[in-house]
C-alpha cells in the first residue's frame, strides 16, 4: 500500500509541477471545474424549486383540510354533538401542527434556494475572473512567442557586415566539406 501511496504522491506532484509550468492549462482545468460546479448548482436550484412547489401544494392541501375540519367543528358545536366536537378539534389541531411543520420545511427550502443562487453568483463571478486571467495568460503567451520569433540573432544586422560574411563563408566551407565526404563514401562503395 505504501508503494501505491508514494507513486500517487509522485504523480500528483508531477501534475502540480506541470500545471505550474503551464498556467494556461491550469486555468483551463479550473474553468472546466467551475463549469461543472455551475451545472451542478443549476441542477440543485431546479431540484429545490421543485421541492418548494411540492411543499406549497402540500401546505395548500393541508390548509384546505384544516378549513374543512374547522367547519365540521363548528357544525358539531351548532348541532350540539359534543361527542364529535372534541375529536374534530383534535384533528384540526393535528392538521395545524402538520401545516406549521410543512411551512417550516418550505422556509428551509427557500433558504437553501437563496444560498444556492448566491453560490451560483459566486461561481459565475469566479469563472469570469478565471476567464479574464486565462485571456491575459494567452495574450502574454502570444506576446512571448512573438517576441521569441522576432528576437533572433542577426535579425537587425546589416547583410553586408563582416560578421555575416564570415558566417556565410563558414557555412559554405562546411557544406562543401560535407558534400566531399558524401562523394567519397559513394565512390568507396
Amino acid at each position: 500500500m505504501g508503494l501505491f501511496d508514494d507513486f500517487n504522491r509522485f504523480l500528483e506532484s508531477r501534475l502540480e509541477e506541470f500545471l505550474r509550468n503551464n498556467p494556461h492549462l491550469e486555468l483551463e482545468a479550473l474553468l472546466e471545474q467551475l463549469r461543472e460546479q455551475e451545472e451542478d448548482t443549476l441542477k440543485l436550484i431546479a431540484d429545490l424549486q421543485l421541492q418548494e412547489k411540492r411543499s406549497q401544494d402540500e401546505i395548500l392541501a393541508t390548509a384546505q383540510e384544516i378549513q374543512r375540519w374547522h367547519i365540521r367543528v363548528e357544525k358539531a358545536k351548532t348541532a350540539g354533538r359534543q361527542d364529535l366536537v372534541a375529536p374534530a378539534q383534535e384533528r384540526e389541531a393535528a392538521l395545524l401542527r402538520e401545516g406549521n411543520q410543512r411551512w417550516g420545511q418550505m422556509q428551509g427550502i427557500k433558504e437553501r434556494i437563496t444560498q444556492a443562487k448566491e453560490l451560483m453568483k459566486r461561481i459565475q463571478q469566479r469563472r469570469q475572473e478565471v476567464q479574464a486571467k486565462a485571456a491575459d495568460v494567452a495574450a502574454n503567451r502570444t506576446n512571448y512567442q512573438t517576441a521569441q520569433s522576432f528576437d533572433t540573432t542577426g535579425w537587425n544586422q546589416n547583410r553586408n557586415s563582416k560578421g555575416a560574411d564570415d558566417l556565410e563563408a563558414t557555412f559554405q566551407r562546411w557544406e562543401t566539406q560535407d558534400e566531399l565526404e558524401q562523394l567519397k563514401r559513394n565512390l568507396g562503395r
